[in-house]
């Protein structure tokens, strides 16, 4: 006769299943920025390095500006002429102006006189004269004040372009942000759009995970999720789903869920690993058992159990898996006893084979 196998024993509850579907990704900012010149130059200084905490607005780099400040000096030379003659074509103009009014009035003079026979034709035709002149200086003059007022704008314009040119030699945070990472040293020559320092805003990371594509019809914003980041395996960081992608990888079959990360490790890092494991659904209060107990054989599912100091095969039905556990949803009732072989050297658990409990 064969001997007992030695068995553990699990007496089936009433508890809660969470079921869970899985990502692998990587850690993100939300909000991040690679920060550098927009023209060519040289670096003078970076006053920030990897690791630096920094405020927006705060002058991370600056480059080389002796040339920006000349040409700004230049222009600014430029409007002040312009403005200048702009004040003496404005007198020269009104001079022109009452130029041709004391002509107006004398040839209206000499035309009152001419009609009362008090004044000759001759006088009349040279007051005419002096009219026509005294109109076409106005004219002169009131063109060279709208040239001069174009050659102000143009000035103007000019100074403002090189005053932000020079603006562009220094470059400011654009948001509170951290320095993850440092390209360029002073000394070195930039071209424009180059990267100098790469920023991440803490103000919102996420792990952004590629999950198998089957799993999306399960899947939700706000759905919570547990974090588990490769330096810490032991560790679970509590998350929730920020957004879905909407294209799935035509390679690997996968779509990306980000899911927002309510606090990090101590130490951390852009682009580490964790696993993402999302809940997409929970039941309270049913009766649950350890998934390692129930098995299959033949096609079917079921769990051994321990009848009067044998193992007996029970067929189940399961409901919602979870991570550790499964819902019966019939075959077993709560207070029933499932057994299954104590170590792998216990012998193998047949039907109606004898048990005893260790």
């Amino acid at each position: 006769m064969l001997s007992p196998v030695t068995v553990t024993t699990h007496q089936v509850a009433i508890g809660t299943v969470n079921a869970e579907v899985l990502g692998t990704g990587t850690l993100e900012a939300r909000v991040g920025a690679t920060v550098g010149p927009k023209m060519a130059g040289l670096i003078a200084r970076v006053t920030a390095d990897q690791g630096d905490r920094v405020k927006a607005g705060d002058t991370l780099i600056y480059l080389e500006d002796a040339d920006y400040k000349q040409q700004v000096g230049v222009a600014e030379a430029d409007v002040a002429a312009a403005a200048a003659a702009i004040d003496r074509l404005r007198a020269e103009q009104q001079r022109a102006e009452a130029v041709r009014s004391q002509a107006a009035l004398t040839h209206q003079r000499q035309e009152q006189a001419a009609a009362a026979n008090a004044s000759s034709q001759q006088e009349l035709a040279k007051t005419a004269e002096a009219l026509a002149i005294a109109d076409a200086e106005l004219a002169r003059a009131v063109a060279a004040l709208v040239e001069g007022q174009r050659a102000l704008t143009t000035a103007e314009r000019l100074l403002d372009y090189q005053r932000v040119r020079l603006h562009d030699t220094t470059i400011e945070a654009p948001f509170d942000a951290l320095v993850v990472r440092r390209d360029r040293d002073a000394g070195d020559v930039v071209t424009a759009g180059s990267s100098v320092l790469r920023l991440a805003s803490l103000d919102e990371m996420w792990i952004t995970a590629w999950v198998d594509e089957t799993e999306l019809s399960r899947l939700a914003e706000g759905q919570p999720a547990r974090v588990v980041f490769r330096s810490e395996p032991e560790v679970e960081y509590r998350g929730v789903v920020a957004r879905l992608g909407r294209e799935a990888d035509r390679e690997t079959r996968e779509i990306v869920v980000d899911v927002r990360v309510d606090r990090l490790p101590d130490t951390w890092a852009l682009g580490q690993r964790a696993e993402v494991y999302i809940g997409v659904d929970r039941r309270e209060d049913v009766t649950v058992l350890p998934a390692g107990l129930v098995l299959q054989r033949n096609g079917r599912t079921g769990v051994l159990v321990n009848d009067d100091g044998k193992a007996r095969w029970r067929a189940v039905d399961v409901g919602l898996h979870g991570r550790d556990e499964v819902e019966i949803t019939s075959g077993l009732a709560p207070g029933e006893i499932v057994v299954s072989p104590a170590a792998s050297g216990s012998g193998k658990l047949r039907e109606g084979r004898r048990i005893a409990t260790k």
